[in-house]
């Protein structure tokens, strides 16, 4: 066996890893063991940060098959190592028979995989389980799955369900039974308990977890150090700061973890009804539920334990759980191809595109349906952390980590800190051997140096500013559940909008009907509720084509549904349980007209009286219903009106996918003409369809039937227009967004020309902008995919097209900043199916259409994701607003989502707001680019907080001596943390700019910024520090120096010379260190007032009261006790005095310090940019961003954007630069 492989599992999946095999090793162990006792620990701890060290330090390499330790490493872009024990999982115990048996019953279902062929599953599980002589199984745990070896493919493979690799027939035939108790038993023993269990760490744990932290640990290395200094006070401070920090940290990780530990166990674990082999129903609880179990939907309703796919009956279930959509839905059972008249062929069953016959984990089911006696039944698929929520609950427990250039800076930061203590290191260790120190003085003095370079008050202060805007967040109804994104939304430039419900009204109204008779429209009707119509197949059509419930004598479903309900004043009655057992027939859900509506058609006379045996009564019974599948883009019912032999089928949906069920001759010769001038005015249209069914067909016929053999060969009916209107606040958003020049796009699963209406009103696609619609065809039949360029309006005539382009080049190389793309002329618009075929047929086209792609119509909820990734890998930061319905997967991916329905069970978002409208978006954005600027000010601040006192101590070692305890407290207690503190409370500027804040801390600006400071803040120390020597009265000062050259009162001088007589064994009181201390105190203040940056991200730093009152309170304080000696504050401080003059000297050099700061920081911002743009210029150099060099790329390709009416085939990669291979907009 190679020891050297390298296997991969979950290939192709979010969460990829590499897998290296590992077995102990006995001499490494004991090495290490030496190096931990040698190191003081030190070591153990390093491998404890380390997981991929620490495997390779203790074991050798094995086969994976073989192995006792498995080390993994994620294939993403972060590259994360993780290491886990491999365990065995015995069967001895267990009342099997002999191996052979084990076998056979865990094969029934319980491979790796549940596959479909006995025979070859007997195989697989023989060959799976190769060490069932020892009945053992080997396994390891990663992320709460469970990985199990498989002989077959041979490596690891996590328990597949009933999700992946069954067909519906095997559904119902193979599962449909249920499981005998010994099939349950075996199976239980692989899959384990169905739960899915946060556990809530204790505080103990989570305590040790805190305190390894490196930066804690290294505080606890600074405390040790001072305490053996005799620095008592600094180190007790900062044993009380740390104290807080992890008291406060474990807080809310204890929090987070309770609460998400009682979203979880809230329903955990439920009394359910199971059907066995023999058709008995055995009461179990949820927890032992397994893959192939057989459960009963009781009629009250539940909380679904585990995902399952419905065999028999209907339920209505509230998903708000996973979705954030409280609308209930009707889940129907999944057709059973082996009794469909047309038969399906082996259609796999996936929990995916079957969601509309699957009830998934969580979700609460509020009522059930069940005909002719039987129950509602249905096959559990999956269970525990395999489950809808239990992946939830994974991405919750286990988020990847946020990749953002400000944090890889900071480390980044922090080792040339480290550096830099490293030069001072070496340098005092010099300096002392030089002064002849003692071994004990040079060891302390030198690694001091070193925590002096590294803050301890960098995280603190780091995350004040977040937490500062969390909580204006929350002021505006802004909730985040992941803080560390706000910064990113900082960097926004790219937000997707979902169409209904965020930029348009959540409902539709109805704007009227327009029918079809003998295969011509007749005119639009606006009132759809008069008696001429009350008995038309139209008004049928839309009194039953819905999935509307009556819940606690309520009417709810679909907004859609019940705006079209309500439009025919109809009233819905549905069948009680008692009334459905007992009737063999009876309709389950009847639909009438109200009385008013009939009285004066019924007299009309013999026409009715023969149709219906009683006259008064027209009802219509919806007798089977195919839910809506946005897949298919319609949906469907089976219907009977009361009396009638024949049933009727009524469809609706999309205009195209009806009329292409229709039969030709019934669908008008200007049907694409009407709809197209609707939609383009920004109506949504459906239309609606009906046909007579054969009178062979009967109820339990039409209960099995497939959906395909009721759609087709229907009679077009006509046309229902709804009206969306825009909401109030979406153009004035949108006008900001473009303002500040952030693009918008649009993410809609509607029409595509009602969404390029909507984009025009609100202003997305301005009125002189072009709109090309790429139209992407599949390769079908030989033919390669293509795709075909159309301009939607009328206005484009091929030759202009050249001439705009020519005429908006030049335009667009004026600016030096590429971020005036928004000057572009074209924009494209596309459909989900277009979009597919785009990704995978034309991978050089995605990236150009995503620079100008405005609208994405009818756009299923897995392209939304890949459309926000394909917008990532050209470098935008991407924001998306949705109303969480169908947007959960691209609210989660995108850089900052931010979810707009009410209901905080929507956790897939990072952002949820309260309110329901989009100025949300502004607000998030404007905080984020605020809480940016205060850490890149914060960071400043404390790069200079360490230079500066670096320096200070560096000076002061050269001649032996050093800051005083009380010194560094004041320093680091009452100035550093009293502004860091308030300097991070400036609030977000009023209004969005078009300047944005720079994404990283190595940036040129910023950089010359911190430099410029240090060698101002360094030149102005070394000043003092050599100009007090040059003093006429100066002198080496002993306890009897006196330079002060006055008199003082006999009480001042007693105690001066009480406090001097005691020895100074630090020499921390002379003139220099006096000196050094009062510049550099100031120092932090100057530099806090000069990095308190306002305009135009921030609100100006005199905004900040706080700020402004602590600074003058310190300047005061410094002041004060540096012109007017107090002699008590002198002898804590360990200050000497000096002469009135030379403090007059030391204001002087104070306020010439402060005045350069100043200046030279307020001309890095106004003229650092010009210099670096300018410089870059000369240097030729390309634009960092993919979007931004791609976007100058296209500017001087003359065959883009395509002509309107081309075609561009998908080819070989030999066309890369090929003709309409090329897109430019915004």
């Amino acid at each position: 066996m190679d020891k050297e492989e390298r296997k991969t599992i979950n290939q192709g999946q979010e969460d990829e890893m590499e897998i290296y095999g590992y077995n102990l090793c006995r001499w490494k162990l004991a090495i290490v063991s030496l190096g931990v006792i040698c190191t003081g620990g030190f070591l153990l701890l390093l491998l404890y940060w380390m997981p991929e060290w620490r495997v390779k330090a203790t074991c050798k390499r094995a086969a994976v098959k073989e192995c006792e330790v498995v080390l993994l490493r994620t294939t993403d872009e972060f590259r994360m190592w993780f290491c886990a024990k491999i365990r065995f999982l015995s069967l001895e115990n267990h009342p099997f028979s002999n191996p052979k048996s084990v076998t056979d019953k865990i094969s029934n279902g319980h491979a790796v995989h549940l596959t479909e062929n006995p025979v070859e599953e007997n195989s697989h599980e023989m060959s799976k389980y190769s060490q069932t002589q020892t009945q053992q199984i080997r396994y390891f745990t990663h992320h709460s799955v469970r990985y199990f070896w498989n002989d077959t493919i041979r490596n690891f493979d996590f328990l597949k369900g009933l999700d992946e690799g069954v067909s519906c027939t095997s559904v119902y035939e193979k599962h449909g039974v249920g499981l005998t108790k010994e099939m349950h038993a075996s199976r239980k023993l692989l899959y384990g308990v169905n739960e899915i269990t946060v556990k809530v760490p204790s505080v103990f744990k989570l305590l040790i977890k805190e305190v390894l932290n490196p930066f804690y640990i290294f505080q606890l290395f600074s405390v040790i150090l001072w305490s053996t200094d005799e620095y008592y006070y600094y180190a007790l401070a900062i044993v009380i700061m740390s104290i807080v920090s992890i008291v406060s940290s474990l807080y809310s990780i204890r929090k987070q973890y309770v609460m998400l530990h009682d979203m979880v166990a809230a329903h955990s674990t439920v009394r359910v009804s199971v059907c066995r082999v023999n058709e008995e129903i055995e009461e179990i609880f949820s927890t032992d539920l397994v893959p192939g179990d057989v459960m009963v939907i009781p009629l009250n309703g539940t909380v679904m334990p585990c995902d399952a796919v419905l065999i028999n009956g209907t339920c209505i279930v509230n998903e708000s759980m996973l979705t954030g959509e409280s609308v209930p839905v009707t889940k129907t059972n999944l057709p059973n191809p082996s009794v469909d008249i047309k038969g399906m062929g082996e259609e796999i069953y996936s929990p995916e595109t079957h969601k509309r016959h699957t009830l998934f984990c969580g979700t609460t089911v509020i009522q059930t349906r069940f005909y002719t006696g039987e129950l509602v039944k249905a096959i559990v698929v999956r269970t525990g952390f395999s489950t809808s929520k239990g992946q939830l609950v994974r991405s919750i427990l286990y988020p990847k980590p946020t990749d953002f250039k400000l944090y890889r800076d900071a480390y980044l930061f922090l080792l040339c800190l480290v550096a830099v203590a490293g030069i001072g290191f070496i340098y005092t260790i010099i300096n002392s051997i030089l002064n002849e120190e003692e071994v004990g003085v040079i060891i302390i003095e030198s690694l001091d140096i070193i925590t002096i370079t590294v803050p301890p008050a960098l995280p603190a202060a780091m995350t004040a500013g977040i937490v500062y805007a969390q909580r204006r967040l929350k002021k505006v109804g802004i909730f985040c559940i992941s803080p560390q994104r706000i910064n990113i939304c900082g960097q926004l430039n790219l937000v997707c909008f979902d169409k209904t419900g965020t930029l348009t009204e959540d409902g539709l109204d109805l704007w009227g009907i327009q029918r079809v008779e003998n295969a011509r429209f007749l005119l639009p009707e606006e009132n759809v509720c008069n008696e001429m119509l009350v008995k038309s197949q139209f008004v049928a059509c839309m009194a039953t084509c819905h999935s509307l419930t009556k819940i606690e004598g309520m009417l709810s479903g679909d907004p859609l549904d019940l705006k079209m309900f309500e439009a025919i004043g109809w009233i819905l009655e549905e069948a009680t349980e008692e009334e459905t057992a007992l009737h063999n027939r009876i309709m389950p859900t009847v639909v009438r007209p109200p009385k008013q509506l009939l009285p004066e058609s019924t007299p009309a006379g013999n026409q009715e009286m023969e149709l219906f045996e009683l006259p008064a009564i027209y009802e219509i019974g919806i007798v089977r219903q195919f839910p809506f599948s946005s897949a298919l883009q319609r949906m469907s019912v089976v219907a009977r009106v009361l009396g009638d032999k024949k049933m009727d089928a009524y469809m609706k949906g999309a205009p195209e996918v009806i009329a292409s069920l229709c039969k030709p001759e019934t669908v008008p010769i200007d049907f694409e003409e009407v709809l197209e001038d609707y939609t383009k005015q920004g109506f949504r249209v459906i239309a609606l369809a009906h046909r007579k069914l054969e009178s062979k067909l009967t109820w339990h016929k039409v209960q099995n039937i497939s959906r395909d053999a009721i759609e087709n060969n229907m009679d077009f009916m006509g046309l229902i227009i709804m009206q969306n209107k825009l909401k109030q606040e979406t153009p004035a958003v949108l006008e900001d967004l473009h303002k500040a020049n952030i693009r918008t796009v649009m993410v809609t699963g509607d029409n595509m020309l009602t969404a390029v209406s909507v984009a025009r009103d609100c202003g997305m696609i301005l009125p002189q902008d072009k709109v090309i619609i790429a139209e992407a065809l599949p390769p079908k039949d030989g033919k390669v995919a293509k795709i075909n360029w159309h301009y939607a309006d009328s206005l484009t005539q091929c030759g202009n097209s050249s001439a705009i382009d020519s005429e908006a080049i030049p335009i667009k190389l004026v600016h030096d900043s590429l971020e005036d793309l928004q000057l572009t002329r074209y924009h494209f618009a596309m459909n989900g199916k277009s979009f597919s075929v785009i990704l995978e047929h034309f991978q050089d086209l995605v990236p150009k259409l995503m620079l100008h792609g405005t609208v994405f119509a009818r756009m299923a909820p897995d392209q939304k994701t890949q459309l926000v990734e394909a917008l990532q890998n050209v470098d935008y930061f991407v924001g998306m607003c949705g109303d969480g319905a169908n947007d959960c997967g691209a609210l989660k991916r995108a850089h900052g989502g931010i979810s707009l329905s009410e209901l905080e069970a929507s956790v897939a978002s990072p952002f949820t707001s309260k309110t329901p409208s989009i100025s949300c978006v502004p607000n998030l954005i404007r905080e984020g680019r605020a809480a940016l600027m205060t850490s890149f000010c914060v960071f400043k601040f404390m790069a200079l907080y360490s230079i500066i006192q670096y320096f200070s101590v560096t000076l002061l070692y050269s001649i032996l001596s050093n800051l005083g305890d009380f010194q560094f407290l004041f320093i680091d207690l009452a100035i550093i943390l009293v502004v860091v503190f308030t300097m991070s409370l400036n609030s977000a500027w009023k209004e969005l700019v078009a300047q944005r804040p720079p994404s990283g801390l190595i940036s040129g600006a910023l950089l010359f910024s911190v430099l410029s400071q240090i060698i101002i803040c360094i030149g102005f120390q070394s000043l003092g520090f050599f100009w007090v020597k040059q003093q006429p009265w100066y002198e080496v000062w002993h306890p009897y120096s006196d330079a002060c050259n006055t008199t003082r009162n006999p009480h001042w001088n007693s105690s001066h010379m009480y406090n001097e007589t005691e020895p100074d064994s630090h020499n921390i009181q002379n003139y220099e260190n006096t000196t050094v201390f009062f510049i550099s105190s100031f120092q932090y203040l100057i530099v806090a007032i000069a990095f308190s940056k306002g305009k135009p991200f921030r609100q100006p730093c005199y905004k900040n009261y706080l700020f402004v009152v602590s600074v003058i309170i310190l300047y005061v304080f410094i002041l004060f006790i540096m012109l007017h000696p107090v002699a008590s504050i002198d002898q804590v401080l360990q200050i000497v005095c000096v002469p009135y003059q030379w403090r007059v000297t030391m204001l002087i050099i104070v306020l010439v310090n402060a005045l350069v700061s100043i200046m030279v920081e307020e001309s890095v911002d106004r003229w650092g940019k010009c210099c670096l743009s300018w410089a870059q210029g000369c240097r030729k150099k390309m634009p960092k961003a993919k979007y931004m060099y791609l976007a100058q790329e296209l500017l001087f390709d003359p065959e883009w954007p395509p002509k309107p009416q081309t075609t561009t085939e998908a080819k070989a990669l030999v066309k890369e630069n090929g003709s309409c291979q090329i897109i430019t907009i915004t």
